[in-house]
This record gives structure tokens, C-alpha cells and sequence, in this order.
């Protein structure tokens, strides 16, 4: 049984929590009884609080709620009858639409680095993780640092090791935070700015992403979803068969919580003729496919390649894009569309595509659903924080290999210029050499969780151009971690120049290519600015 560290609540508070979480105890739960404003908002404060989200409800939220009257509520009010309902469309006669119309809240806490992955793999969900950026990971929680000690490790004889070696990488993490800190806050290029607050939120940041690669894969974390029965159900079946522990024990929990709120959703689930085939089916094949990958590539040793790396696109994408931009504004088949299109001149494509994509004045107006048309696919070894990042897109097609420290790793160029280097290779070393502890002990699959997230991690990643957009845009900006900035604006360098789609470069007219120490200042003092203007 894995150890889950149970939060303590005085009468009066349970007896508020009661009407709202459908547990005081364990670390998956549902919120019930609550307006949608709020629970999207309890799950908005997820990614910035070490709080969990029945102590944010508490601290944050009740006062400003009316809850007269609503001593006698029950979760469970009004169940047996919609179960009813939903047993003759959806059991009965196979409707699995219905399922889409039934949603729910559910937080899920506690999670190790490893399972949210697994927990934010489906693409018809919503997701809010506790942010890396944000928060201090140092902090204990009950006595101890926050991180996963898986049950199969801890009974074993690398079990003491696991314990103080991921301490002492916690440690380090903790100490280059303060080092970090130190540094950019006497750093001449940290200095400018208006507000000193948004100066020294910006540092703090900034200094949460230079050491965020020192914790391990086992450290800790928050995530909200909100998904609708049929989501739920494709994401548990996917976790029962898990060869992951962690997830099929946490499929558990999650099954129990969403059957206080929607049980005709997930009938199927646990069924013997129905889920139980469904996950046999998934854990076989992957079984399968493991055996005869090892087989085939017994003899492969890795070669050396680039961090971003596009594999595969159309070359003549841009043509067909032209087609389909122009495709709903006629009453023409495709084909003489296309045939159209192949005899325009440059300057018409590039009136065209400007036309189509209008004034964008900011990276949030999208152009429509032609840019769909085609496809890139990247193969990418990153290091793990920034694939944790980009992993959440979830309109695209992303495949990733195991996470081992064979692939090396990358030191943060202001760790270096802090005088940090020393310090951050010597908690990769004590990575490495644990993982080859626990992979000699327990196994492969359990040593990942003392892997550092500086470790780089092969993941290949399909998406289409409108999703480009969306995500080279969003994720270049300089707020964000440097690391996965330097990937989406190589895969903007290699769209233009690899692929020659420069009208698709063109398009992306938002990417932001600036540098600078401290990149959130800017989206640190627009928020102060906002925060002035409120009313009081």
C-alpha cells in the first residue's frame, strides 16, 4: 500500500468540507455542490499554492460563498435516480455519447512527476498542475520532503539509499535556489524595472528554473482535472493497465471518488467483459510490442543527434494549406481548387495567406482550421522539466521513451555563470548512480523516480501548423523556461528552413526570439500594473 500523507481538519472544518469534497482523507477527491466559477477558480490556484485544494477551499474560498441552508446537502442527492436513467441509454443500449454529458472536478494530489504524465495523457481533458516555477519544493510536507517512495523500492534493500540520496538531491535544490537568488538579485541586468515587486517575483521565478532539473522525477504534485465521464473512463482503463504501480493503485482511488458523483460512466470500468478486457487488451499489447522492440534492437547503440530534430513533412504542404484556406469560400471541388492554387503567383500565395490571416494584433487571434492541412513531426531529446511543459498540448501526437539518465543531461547557462556548475553535476551524478541502484534492485521502470528532470528524455512530437501556431508562439515567449524556449524556436528555425514553409513562418508573427536574465520581469510588472488598476 502506497503511504499518502493525510491532512488534518478541526470539526468545525470538516463539517464545511463535507458539502463539498467527496473525502476528508485521501488524496484523489471530487468537488460536489460547488457554482462551476468556483471550482475552475480552486483549480486555477493549484498551479501557484503548496496548498491542497480542500485547505485552499477553506483558507480562500468559503467566506465568499453563501452555504445557509446548506447544512443538510449530500453528495449523493439525486444519484439513484439519474443511475437509473443513465443504466437504460447508456448500459443498455451502448449510447456512449451520453457519457460526454456528465463531467466532473476531481483533484488529484500527491502524484509523482512519472503519473502526471500519465493522468494528463488524454486529449479531451483539462489540466491544472502545480507549478515547478512558482513554488519552492524544498518545503516539507508532514515532516518530509515531497516526494514519491515507491512501496516495491522501500521494501527493498536500495530502499535506506533511495530515501537519503533523494533527500540530499532535494537539499541541493534547495541550496541552489538561495544561490541562484543571490546571484540574480546583484546581477547588473536583473536591476531595471518599475515595480520591485515584480522584480523580485520575476528573480524568484527565474531561480526556481535554474534549479528545477536538480529534483527528481518522484518529486510531487498537484493536478486538477476536469473531464467528462467518457474522458474518465478511456483514462482509467489506460491506467489499470499501467505497468506503472503507482498508476494502476491511483486508478483505484480516482474510480472510487468519480463513483460518488457518476457511477453510470463508469460502470464498464471494472467489468470483467467489458473494462477488464479493454485494459488486458491495452497491457498485451504493449507487452508485445516491448518484447519485440527489445528484439530487434538488441544490438542498437543510440546515435548522436541534435536536441530538435524534423523528421518528417509535406513538401508540398503549403500548397495544399493554400487550397484548404480557400476551399469554404467556394462552391468548387477541392481538386480544382488545388489546380487553381498551383498556378498562382508568390505574391498572390502571400496575398492569400495574409488575407486569411488578418491583423493578428496579438498571439491569441488564430487564423481557421487550414492550417491543419499539414503536418510536422519532431523527434526531440530534452531534458525532462521542459517535456513535463510540453507534454500538456494536448492537440497534437506525442510518443515518449522511458526516462533513464543514459542520454546525459544539460547544466543552465546562468547555473554555470552563478558558479553552480559544480554543485549541479554532483547531484546528476547521485541521480545516475541511484538509478543503476534501484534498477539493479527492483527494476528499470521504478529507478526513473530518481532520475533529475535536467535528464534528457527522447519524446517525438506530431502536430499540425495551427497547432504550431499556438504552441511555438505561446511557449517562445520570455516568460517562459529557457529550455523549452530554445526547442519550439528551433522548431520555428526548422519549419522555415528545414521544411522551406517560409508562409508558415511568416504566419507565426507572435514567436518571440529575445533573450535576456530576467525573461518574467515583463510579464511580472503587466500583472502589477493590472493588480493597481483594480478597484479597491
Amino acid at each position: 500500500m502506497i503511504h499518502y500523507t493525510a491532512e488534518t481538519f478541526t470539526p468545525a472544518e470538516q463539517d464545511v468540507l463535507r458539502r463539498y469534497v467527496t473525502n476528508l482523507r485521501q488524496p484523489v477527491f471530487a468537488l460536489v455542490n460547488l457554482p462551476e466559477v468556483v471550482k475552475g477558480a480552486l483549480f486555477a490556484r493549484y498551479s501557484r499554492t503548496h496548498k491542497s485544494l480542500r485547505r485552499l477551499l477553506l483558507d480562500e474560498f468559503v467566506d465568499d460563498l453563501d452555504i445557509s441552508g446548506d447544512e443538510t446537502i449530500d453528495a449523493t442527492v439525486g444519484v439513484a435516480r439519474a443511475e437509473q436513467l443513465y443504466q437504460r441509454v447508456f448500459v443498455e443500449y451502448g449510447d456512449d455519447s451520453v457519457a460526454q454529458l456528465g463531467a466532473v472536478h476531481l483533484a488529484c494530489e500527491q502524484a509523482s512527476n512519472l503519473l502526471t504524465k500519465v493522468l494528463e495523457r488524454g486529449r479531451l481533458m483539462s489540466y491544472l498542475e502545480q507549478s515547478t516555477r512558482y513554488l519552492a519544493y524544498d518545503e516539507r510536507f508532514g515532516g518530509r520532503y515531497r516526494y514519491h517512495r515507491p512501496p516495491s523500492v522501500m521494501s527493498s534493500r536500495a530502499g535506506t539509499r533511495f530515501v537519503g540520496d533523494v533527500d540530499r538531491m532535494f537539499d541541493a535544490y534547495g541550496g541552489m535556489v538561495r544561490r541562484m537568488t543571490t546571484w540574480l538579485t546583484e546581477h547588473p541586468d536583473a536591476t531595471a524595472g518599475t515595480s520591485d515587486l515584480a522584480r523580485r517575483r520575476a528573480i524568484r521565478a527565474q531561480a526556481f528554473d535554474s534549479a528545477r532539473g536538480l529534483l527528481p522525477a518522484a518529486s510531487l504534485s498537484n493536478v486538477g482535472i476536469f473531464g467528462t465521464g467518457q474522458a474518465y473512463e478511456a483514462l482509467l482503463l489506460r491506467m489499470r493497465a499501467h505497468p506503472l504501480p503507482e498508476a494502476r493503485s491511483y486508478a483505484q482511488m480516482m474510480l472510487t471518488e468519480l463513483r460518488k458523483v457518476i457511477p453510470s460512466f463508469l460502470r464498464r470500468v471494472d467489468q470483467p467483459d467489458r473494462g477488464v478486457v479493454w485494459s488486458d487488451y491495452i497491457e498485451a499489447n504493449r507487452t508485445s510490442m516491448s518484447e519485440f522492440a527489445a528484439d530487434l534492437f538488441a544490438d542498437e547503440v543510440a546515435e548522436p543527434v541534435a536536441e530538435v530534430v524534423l523528421t518528417d513533412w509535406d513538401p508540398d504542404g503549403e500548397t495544399k494549406m493554400l487550397a484548404a484556406m480557400l476551399y469554404p469560400y467556394t462552391s468548387l471541388p477541392e481538386s480544382q481548387i488545388a489546380a487553381r492554387v498551383a498556378d498562382m503567383t508568390e505574391a498572390q500565395r502571400m496575398e492569400l495567406v495574409q488575407r486569411y490571416c488578418g491583423e493578428r494584433t496579438n498571439r491569441r487571434h488564430r487564423p481557421g482550421r487550414g492550417l491543419e492541412r499539414l503536418d510536422y513531426r519532431f523527434d526531440v531529446l530534452g531534458d525532462y522539466g521542459s517535456f513535463r511543459d510540453l507534454q500538456r498540448h494536448r492537440l497534437l501526437t506525442i510518443e515518449w521513451q522511458p526516462l533513464v539518465p543514459q542520454h546525459g543531461y544539460a547544466v543552465p547557462a546562468l547555473v554555470d555563470a552563478a558558479g553552480g556548475g559544480e554543485a549541479y553535476d554532483d547531484v546528476m551524478e547521485l541521480s545516475a548512480e541511484l538509478y543503476d541502484t534501484v534498477a539493479e534492485t527492483v527494476g528499470a521502470l521504478e529507478a526513473s523516480y530518481a532520475v533529475a528532470m535536467a535528464y534528457r528524455v527522447r519524446y517525438s512530437m506530431q502536430f499540425n501548423a495551427r497547432e504550431a501556431m499556438h504552441m511555438i508562439e505561446l511557449r517562445s515567449q520570455p516568460q517562459g523556461h529557457t529550455d523549452y524556449r530554445r526547442i519550439v524556436t528551433e522548431m520555428y528555425r526548422q519549419i522555415s528552413e528545414a521544411a522551406g514553409h517560409h508562409a508558415v513562418a511568416a504566419m507565426l508573427s507572435h514567436v518571440d526570439l529575445s533573450e535576456g536574465i530576467l525573461g518574467r520581469l515583463g510579464a511580472e510588472e503587466a500583472t502589477a500594473r493590472r493588480r493597481s488598476a483594480e478597484p479597491a
